[in-house]
């Protein structure tokens, strides 16, 4: 007679069975001296590669100290200020009267204005680059904008996207910009907190304008471009400080992270109100051709592809060697329920790939910074929490990779041809897509249907739309956010792995 276990029982008898199949599977693994061996030069690949593979010649210069937002975000904050002091609660009225510009100074020069020129009135906590500020602006081609803390945009509504007409009201901490096309009837723009905003504020008129960024065959052009905006004569209420205005350049006269004295600003003082000249940009650095001698922190981790692949090398040979042996039969005569194996072995295989990962990104992220830095590289500071993310998510690319090897390997049953699929679909897509040896269109579409969109993961630069710069996968920017394009990664290995439970369950050993 055949006794019937009790629920519970029968499911502490599945567990503890699942639990000594997972302990036999990491003993085969740990005691494979190739598969250890392939594990740890996976892992030192990455650090090497990653280590040798971003910082060239020492440069002859050391680059600029990156302003940084209080966020601890690496910012561009150079432009031409005319300013006074504002004590407390007050206000600025303005009108703009023109706006026109320069791109690309010598022989190339046209006239025109980029943009993203800005000009208009803005509230700043003081003349340190990266300090807060609120400001409501006209622009070159995209209306009326209020920004503040180099991240944040807010349109004009249409009533007033066309205004020339400006004012910014502070009342404590509270900053609020309003558009008028005739000076007599205002429009709320938007309203924002600027926290631990000084008592005594620089407050005044302002004109940037970043570098004309064009995309092109071999990468993108940069043409310097400049603004100069005439502002009527301005309406002030609150403490203001007596006396005519003072101009100053805030910031280099660069933008985008290069840094590069393309002009000085200017203004001229009249009875009619001011003129103002200026180039550079308030907006956050992002990566990209912008970022010039600059790195991200994905960037330090170049050697991840390399090791993702050593280790689909090892989830291939894990059970493929078993099939090349014949010795999948004993295996399965120890463990009849085929499905578990499977599951086993992708438990093993995926945690072990999972450390490798997490230990190789975290000792080369620290490594190849320094080794940068030292070379006259920056870095692009990232937050903390961002960071955490970046390192577990390389990680989870090692070992959803390893996974997805697995399954293939137990689908063909045979390891070399499992490698070379995945080297066709997760690490070639890569290579084509950000070594720009395709053209952005196809790149894109390899970045958001391949296993390769995993690597979206890794990312840590933002696209924002008020900031011109060359968003291609070329340039490190992918076109699906982080977690959608891990999931894409994460489908492919769960169909493969299900596919394999499915053939193991209906063939012969």
């Amino acid at each position: 007679m055949t006794a019937v276990l009790p629920p519970r029982a029968d499911e502490r008898r599945s567990r503890a069975g699942f639990a000594r199949l997972l302990r036999a599977e990491w003993t085969k693994f740990r005691t494979v001296r190739g598969w250890v061996i392939g594990t740890v030069a996976a892992a030192v690949v990455t650090v090497l590669i990653g280590l040798f593979g971003t910082a060239g010649p020492t440069l002859n210069h050391r680059p600029d100290a990156i302003p940084t937002a209080p966020d601890g975000r690496a910012v561009n904050d150079s432009f031409y200020f005319v300013h006074r002091t504002l004590q407390g609660d007050g206000s600025i009225t303005v009108p703009v009267t023109s706006l026109t510009g320069v791109i690309s100074m010598g022989p190339d020069e046209r006239r025109g204005v980029e943009p993203w020129a800005k000009a208009g009135i803005i509230v700043k906590d003081g003349l340190r680059p990266g300090s807060r500020y609120a400001a409501v602006m006209a622009t070159g081609a995209h209306g009326v904008r209020m920004q503040h803390d180099y991240v944040h945009d807010t349109a004009a509504p249409q009533a007033v996207a066309s205004a020339r007409w400006l004012r910014l009201v502070r009342s404590g901490d509270l900053v609020t910009g309003y558009g008028s096309a005739d000076g007599a009837h205002w429009t709320r723009v938007g309203s924002v907190r600027l926290p631990g905003l000084a008592t005594g504020v620089q407050a005044g008129a302002f004109v940037a304008s970043p570098m004309d960024i064009k995309a092109t065959s071999h990468g993108a052009a940069f043409d310097p471009a400049v603004a100069t905006a005439t502002f009527g004569t301005a309406a002030l209420a609150g403490r203001w400080t007596p006396g005519t205005w003072k101009g100053e350049q805030v910031g280099r006269a660069g933008t985008s992270g290069s840094y590069t004295d393309t002009t000085r600003g200017g203004f001229t003082e009249s009875a009619r109100g001011l003129t103002v000249t200026g180039a550079g940009d308030i907006a956050p650095i992002v990566g990209g051709p912008a970022l010039g001698t600059g790195y991200t922190i994905e960037n330090l981790l170049v050697g991840a592809f390399a090791g993702i692949l050593v280790m689909a090398v090892v989830g291939a040979l894990f059970v493929s060697a078993e099939y090349r042996r014949g010795l999948i039969g004993l295996t399965f005569a120890a463990s009849p329920r085929r499905g578990r194996v499977l599951a086993a072995k992708a438990l093993v295989i995926g945690s072990v790939a999972f450390v490798t990962g997490l230990v190789a990104a975290a000792v080369a992220i620290p490594l190849a910074t320094a080794r940068a830095r030292g070379h006259g590289f920056f870095i692009l500071p990232v937050s903390g929490w961002t960071e955490v993310r970046v390192v577990a998510g390389t990680a989870l690319l090692f070992a959803v990779a390893s996974v997805l090897a697995l399954a293939l390997a137990t689908l063909i049953r045979r390891g070399a041809a499992a490698v070379t699929i995945i080297v066709a679909v997760l690490v070639l897509p890569y290579v084509l897509a950000s070594g720009a040896l395709l053209p952005d269109g196809p790149s894109g579409w390899l970045l958001r249907v391949t296993p390769a969109a995993g690597f979206a993961i890794q990312q840590t630069v933002v696209r924002y739309p008020q900031v011109e710069t060359v968003y291609t996968p070329s340039s490190g920017y992918f076109p699906l956010p982080h977690w959608a394009g891990f999931a894409v990664l994460c489908a492919y290995a769960a169909v493969a792995l299900a596919a394999a439970a499915h053939l193991l369950r209906r063939r012969d050993a």
